[in-house]
């Protein structure tokens, strides 16, 4: 099943479910779909359709981080159930473990030795990865390895 379909299918459960936050969520993951398809023209591949639900991400874990500095523990809260329920649409990311070890033989492969080439690592890694890792943990680890 394309990922474009279950998440379609999701949204209908959950509506039948009267699954407030879940119907929340899947609303604005197929609104966010919906703009992207607008704007690149063509049905999105289960690719960019990744790319879009890691974006969604990030920008929940941002607000989550927004609301706990305004003492709004509720609304970080609900920002990081959303996460939970859009991390369900991207393959299973791997442990800091995984990451560090295929950072480690990205750097063999590209010889590189300073961090000034972290540009290439990442470019590398985040091809090799292919959504199974956020880009920002990639990338701390990463400036760790080549520091």
């Amino acid at each position: 099943m394309l990922l474009a379909e279950k998440i379609a299918q999701d949204f209908k459960e959950a509506l039948k479910a009267k699954d407030q936050s879940r119907v929340s969520c899947l609303r604005l993951l197929k609104a966010s779909l919906k703009n992207e398809q607008v704007k690149k023209g063509h049905e999105l591949k289960d690719e960019e359709i990744q790319t879009v639900v890691t974006s969604l991400i990030r920008k929940g874990q941002q607000a989550a981080a927004e609301f706990r500095k305004g003492n709004r523990e509720d609304l970080a809260s609900k920002e990081e159930n959303e996460i939970k329920i859009l991390y369900g649409y991207l393959p299973e990311q791997l442990s800091s473990g995984e990451i560090e070890n295929i950072l480690k033989e990205i750097i063999s492969e590209l010889s590189v030795s300073s961090i000034k080439e972290l540009g290439k690592v990442m470019k590398v890694a985040m091809k090799r990865m292919g959504g199974k890792a956020q880009g920002k943990e990639v990338n701390e680890i990463a400036r760790r390895l080549l520091s």
